[in-house]
């Protein structure tokens, strides 16, 4: 399974990261790879919890890249 993930660099250094499909399913890092790791256990944890209470697992979302000329 994929899913897209956002990870932002906060005002005190440290790495957000955030799975936009998962609301609330949301860790962080000292390092970007750290971040990363931390929202795979995150989402693994989220996953695993909408399986126990019988939830479905939302649909991933669909991104596309669009160029402009400004």
């Amino acid at each position: 399974m994929k899913l897209r993930t956002i990870i932002q660099q906060d005002e005190d250094g440290m790495f957000i990261s955030e799975c936009p499909t998962l609301p609330g399913c949301i860790s962080q890092g000292k390092t970007r790879k750290e971040a990363l790791e931390n929202i795979k256990d995150a989402i693994k944890g989220y996953l695993e919890s909408l399986k126990k209470h019988n939830e479905p697992i939302p649909p991933t979302i669909n991104e596309e890249v669009v160029e402009i000329n400004a």
